[in-house]
């Protein structure tokens, strides 16, 4: 038994909960017990000898108002030096907290609909839901009330709060646009059979420095249905999900061993009781996946607007500028993205040139562009896993060639990502990129990128090419340009770059290929 499943036995992991009155009162957290932090969505920052703390804050079904958002904004101004990013799985984050204010943050939470509490840790995490959901008139249903339903019943839950790692769910239902499911524990994608809607299951999906995608459960589940099996699924993991070594926890590696149709049967006979209806596969999306970009028509002759922000990092001054714009030009609602994206729904068509200009004046213009396909995660600033510098450097990458590749037709994602544990995705994008550490014979260490290529959880539905060398930090911008200005000259009117690197072969992207003659990192 680890450590971590030692201490969960020990102790049930949310009742950290009850200690942390304690320890901010002593302003000293118990070194023991530190992992169990993360229950309630709280991680030690880099440096952990400093004392400070990084928070994730569930965002239930994605949506919040522009009172809540403005919550949030105080909490970050007041509380954690006015940082405050959007993350991948459309959570709010902030960091440099102190233990002492842990308390005061959850009581300020819980007004604005909040709460960090299974954020992290071996629990369900907070389920994606389509941001899309209510909006787009290509969207099968809409599924924030069964995305409400599955928070409710699975986030928190003490039945759930020892699992054997991290679990994660998805719930969309524009098939033609979204492909998140692919590498969720639990993905479902809603769709229609006949006259019938209902969703197509996939298990098992999950990256890490092992990727997999997940795979078809074979079923054909009602609306109805969505949240027992949720459940059924989610404890033939609890009950039979390996805890011995945790690198090899995940559903994923059960779902590998027992294969889909093995899984498919425990769960039917011994949680759910019943077997499930067969169901034909949902369709794919088009590119990888990502968000719609720009300003989009809703069914009711509104508009719902996606606001890049460039790799999910906003300040207190623009979240308030949001909330504000919401305010005027909205619903008084808006959305956070998987993608690390927001959205402002419900715009009339007169109001979309004045709010893409109050936008562009505070750097979050709706363009359809790189910046909106574009992620990073936390990086060293803060992670202690991370080995590379991300937000700033993929921020300057962005204004390295947004301006440069306006033009393009199709979308292009790149994901970079400080370590291995692929927090934003670096197998799943047309451009990914993995942090890593080259030493030279005299001790000096260099932060380079692995470049994994043509990944896609849409259109393609596999993990990206791992390509031999790497490339240097200080020529991240190079490559990208270069690989970027080859796509261009030589795709094919509407091709995507997935079809264009498989056209032209993969090693024609090797940092080797892409840079030579200059002499390259890794190479």
């Amino acid at each position: 038994m680890s450590d971590i499943e030692a201490l969960k036995k020990a102790l049930p992991p949310f009742q950290i909960f009850d200690l942390i009155p304690q320890y901010a009162e002593q302003g000293f957290i118990d070194p023991e017990k530190i992992d169990l932090l993360k229950w309630a969505g709280v991680y030690p920052q880099r440096p952990q000898e400093d004392g400070f703390l990084m928070m994730r804050v569930r965002v239930p079904t994605a949506e919040f108002s522009s009172t809540t958002l403005r919550g949030v904004a105080d909490i970050a101004e007041q509380y954690g030096r006015g940082f405050l990013d959007v993350t991948d799985r459309q959570a709010f984050q902030f960091h440099w907290l102190t233990i002492d204010k842990i308390p005061e943050i959850f009581e300020r939470l819980e007004p604005l609909g909040l709460h960090p509490k299974g954020a992290c840790g071996d629990t369900v995490r907070a389920v994606i839901a389509s941001p899309l959901a209510g909006l787009d008139a290509r969207e099968i249903l809409d599924i924030r009330p069964l995305a409400r339903s599955m928070e409710g019943t699975l986030n928190g839950n003490p039945e759930f709060q020892d699992l054997p790692r991290k679990f994660k769910m998805s719930i969309t239902a524009v098939p033609e646009l979204e492909g998140i499911h692919m590498i969720n524990d639990i993905g479902f994608l809603a769709h229609r059979v006949g006259d019938e809607v209902g969703f197509d299951v996939w298990v098992g999906g999950g990256l890490g420095a092992v990727a997999h995608l997940a795979k078809r459960l074979g079923v054909f589940v009602r609306p109805e249905e969505v949240v027992e099996v949720a459940q059924a699924i989610t404890a033939a993991y609890r009950d039979h999900g390996y805890r011995v070594n945790r690198k090899k926890s995940r559903l994923k590696y059960l779902i590998k061993d027992l294969g889909t149709e093995k899984f498919r049967e425990l769960v039917e006979t011994q949680y759910l009781g019943r077997r499930m209806q067969d169901g034909p596969a949902a369709p794919v999306a088009r590119f990888g996946g990502n968000d719609v970009l720009g300003i989009n028509p809703q069914p009711d002759g509104r508009n719902y607007v996606v606001v890049a922000t460039t790799v999910g990092r906003i300040d207190p001054f623009k979240a308030r500028r949001l909330a504000d714009l919401a305010d005027r030009y909205g619903a008084g609602v808006l959305r956070t993205t998987a993608f690390q994206n927001m959205v402002i729904p419900h715009v009339r068509n007169e109001d979309l040139a004045e709010l893409s200009a109050e936008l562009e004046a505070i750097a979050l213009a709706p363009k359809a562009t790189l910046r909106g396909t574009t992620i990073a995660c936390t990086g060293t600033q803060f992670c202690r896993l991370a080995l590379t510098e991300t937000k700033a450097r993929t921020a300057n990458l962005v204004d390295h060639i947004e301006a440069r590749f306006s033009d393009l037709d199709v979308p292009f994602t790149i994901n970079l990502t400080g370590c291995s544990n692929a927090c934003t995705r670096y197998q799943v994008a047309d451009l990914g990129f993995m942090g890593a550490n080259k030493t030279d014979p005299d001790g000096t260490v260099h932060e380079v990128y692995n470049v994994h290529l043509a990944g896609s959880i849409g259109q393609a539905q596999r993990t990206g090419t791992k390509l031999k060398g790497s490339v240097s930090a200080e020529r991240l911008n190079e490559y990208t340009e270069a690989v970027l200005t080859d796509f261009r000259a030589g795709k094919l009117p509407g091709e995507s770059f997935v079809e264009y690197a498989d056209r032209v072969g993969h090693e024609r992207f090797t940092p080797e290929a892409v840079l030579a003659p200059r002499e390259l990192v890794g190479a």
